[in-house]
């Protein structure tokens, strides 16, 4: 990596197929949609009532440079998202939204507890998000499409609902809820903070994710994995603070990063999200090429597209104008994701087979 494929237009990079894993519901909604709702909802908040001045707003106001100050853009999604009628809505379109931008599979997450404002129960809140996926999916499939989805609860780790949303979790696996997260913000609020969590989700056979290395370094990443558990790290890019490079190129790896890369563990990198919240500087500082080139396991995300702006196209488009990465690479990073997923092996299989491979064979 990367290839020596010549740049490849929009229109190819929207066609190819990908995987997301790392997308928050709440972080996606439409900027129309958004207004809509806050109209519909009586919500007050917003800065704006026009839908392409609020989408610039919410870009604004995630840019800047703290993590903490972009998860305050979510007060306005989720104030708009309280009833049952708004969580189908987002959802259903969040569904189109990835299938028109070529997403042949995703995991989108949420925190069910940040939805009960007005009275819901947790449970409630799951299953109008499904039959929101659902609705979506079905939409996408009279459209001639195709898109599977799964869903990620979260547990906000600032709170003490670890537990309930992991019960919730393993209650709706059968559902469509394929595994669980916790999120919000890291300093202060490390992993091992719900261990009774992780280890109820273990006893029961299912699969989480942990944000971890995003806004913390190496101990985040290295609690999350050896204390906790996690099957996959969300962001995990300072990941990159356990590797050495010498002035001649020669390359070392801290016993943690060997371990997670020798582990396949995979990272849920979000690029443009990474900039936005300070992790990086810029794409072109970016560590995803460093780790990319060693092999780790590393998957290409959004995190949210309302706030940062982005698509799955548009941040192949950033990495390919970055790296030069080409369709050989995209591929890679996509049979990364698909073998990642919290998905059974046969359903995996069948997509990189039947799906995957095919639908790069038919770009190159």
């Amino acid at each position: 990596m990367p290839d020596e494929s010549p740049v490849l237009p929009s229109e190819t990079l929207r066609r190819a197929p990908k995987v997301l894993l790392h997308d928050h519901l709440d972080g996606g909604l439409r900027p129309a949609t958004v207004a809509e709702l806050a109209d519909e909802t009586g919500y007050a908040g917003l800065p704006t009532s026009d839908p392409a001045e609020l989408g610039d707003w919410f870009r604004r106001a995630a840019d800047s440079g703290s993590l903490v100050s972009y998860l305050e853009t979510f007060a306005h999604t989720c104030g708009v998202m309280q009833t049952e009628e708004a969580l189908v809505r987002v959802a259903a379109e969040a569904v189109e939204d990835l299938a028109a931008d070529g997403v042949v599979y995703a995991e989108v997450r949420y925190a069910p507890e940040l939805f009960v404002e007005r009275g819901l129960s947790l449970d409630a809140v799951v299953e109008a998000v499904q039959a929101g996926f659902t609705e979506g999916t079905r939409r996408v499939a009279a459209n001639g499409g195709r898109i599977r989805v799964g869903t990620l609860l979260c547990a906000m780790r600032q709170h003490a609902r670890a537990l309930e949303i992991a019960d919730l979790a393993v209650r709706y696996r059968g559902a469509g809820v394929a595994g669980f997260d916790i999120a919000g913000p890291e300093d202060g609020f490390p992993p091992t903070r719900n261990l009774d969590a992780f280890e109820y989700l273990r006893q029961n056979n299912a699969h989480f994710t942990i944000h971890a290395g995003e806004a913390f370094g190496l101990p985040s990443i290295w609690e999350a994995i050896q204390h906790c558990g996690a099957e996959r790290l969300g962001h995990g890019v300072r990941i990159a603070e356990d590797i050495k490079t010498d002035a001649d190129g020669t390359v070392h790896l801290g016993r943690l990063a060997a371990y997670v890369r020798d582990r396949r563990i995979p990272l849920e990198i979000c690029p443009t999200s990474n900039v936005q919240t300070g992790t990086v500087r810029s794409i072109a500082e970016h560590p995803i090429g460093l780790l990319a080139k060693l092999r780790f396991r590393v998957t290409v995300n959004t995190d949210n597209r309302l706030m940062s702006g982005c698509t799955m196209t548009s941040e192949f488009a950033a990495l390919q104008e970055t790296f030069g990465y080409g369709l050989d690479d995209f591929r890679w990073f996509t049979i990364n994701a698909m073998k990642s997923a919290f998905i059974d092996f046969d359903a995996r299989i069948a997509l990189i087979d039947g799906v995957i491979k095919p639908g790069y064979a038919a770009l190159a």
